[in-house]
């Protein structure tokens, strides 16, 4: 037991010194990657804009003024105002709320059961692989879109609807990643070695195959993001999404198609934030994937 006591203290400190140099090794390539970088600043910038948006909003986003409607951007309203002559501004800051808070849920919706279904599939095989990954082959033989439509046509309109729908479509994404990620980490000697000396398959999948599995999660994740938010804009763009008079950037796209010629803010606006979101998203991904990548390393 002193023995195993000593050992523990020796390691310890080992580990944690191989823990910072990864950190450290990672940190460094992310920060030789310019376009990672812009890309996180547009995120931190989106994600600010969400958290401090009821400090910042210069007038209440679902205030009706009839006597302003259709007012090009001006001094009083940076972006000008709708149909119904609320502050454009004040939604576009709201609507970064509720489109990062329906990504982020819907993401860990998806992330959540297909870590669940990958790793069980992955580490079991046999007929409990076989069954998982059929059900996934059906999820993947709809287009993502045409799924979640069919979801939420099921369901009805609703935010929370477009989320469930978003995160089962998915599922099927990280499902397949966690489970050829987990048949390469079941087969390494150290899991023998853990089996061996008594840990049950639980501790084995939760404290020594998933924590080795994150990089592509987490790559996965950032990525994903990217194509979760333009698929709820693009549902509450055909109306199935955020219902009126929720500021999400879908729905504002949609209601500004009808004073395009006459008032072209209201699309521009909303279109330029859904572009720039995913655009940051898609960039930091990218940067993820080419410092976690173990292949890119020297």
């Amino acid at each position: 037991m002193k023995t195993e006591v000593i050992d523990e203290k020796i390691q310890s400190p080992i580990r944690n010194k191989v823990k910072k140099e990864k950190w450290r090794s990672f940190y460094l390539r992310l920060q030789k990657n310019k376009l990672a970088l812009v890309g996180g600043i547009i995120v931190l910038f989106y994600m600010l804009l969400a958290l401090t948006a009821s400090l910042i909003a210069p007038h209440d986003p679902y205030e009706i003024d009839l006597l302003n409607k259709l007012q090009q951007p001006s001094m009083e309203h940076w972006l000008g105002t709708d149909d119904k002559g609320r502050d454009v501004l004040s939604r576009l800051l709201y609507g970064a709320q509720l489109s990062l808070g329906v990504g982020f849920a819907s993401l860990f919706l998806g992330a959540f059961f297909g870590i669940i279904l990958g790793i069980v599939a992955g580490y079991y095989g046999k007929w409990i692989d076989t069954i998982i990954m059929r059900f996934i082959d059906i999820l993947l033989a709809f287009p993502g879109i045409l799924l979640a439509l069919a979801i939420v046509a099921a369901l009805g309109s609703s935010l929370i609807n477009v989320t469930i729908a978003v995160g089962i479509f998915t599922i099927p994404v990280f499902a397949r990643i966690v489970r050829g990620s987990t048949l390469s980490v079941k087969k390494l000697e150290y899991i023998d070695a853990v089996r061996s000396l008594g840990a049950n398959d639980i501790t084995i999948i939760f404290k020594h195959i998933l924590p080795n599995i994150l990089s592509p999660i987490i790559v996965q994740g950032t990525l994903r993001l990217a194509t979760v938010i333009l698929t709820t804009s693009a549902l509450s763009f055909l109306g199935l999404g955020a219902q009126p008079p929720l500021p999400e950037w879908g729905a504002m796209l949609s209601n500004g198609r009808d004073f395009l010629f006459s008032a072209p803010y209201l699309t521009i606006f909303p279109g330029l934030a859904i572009a720039t979101l995913v655009l940051g998203f898609n960039l930091f991904g990218d940067g993820l994937r080419d410092a976690l990548d173990p292949r890119l390393k020297k």
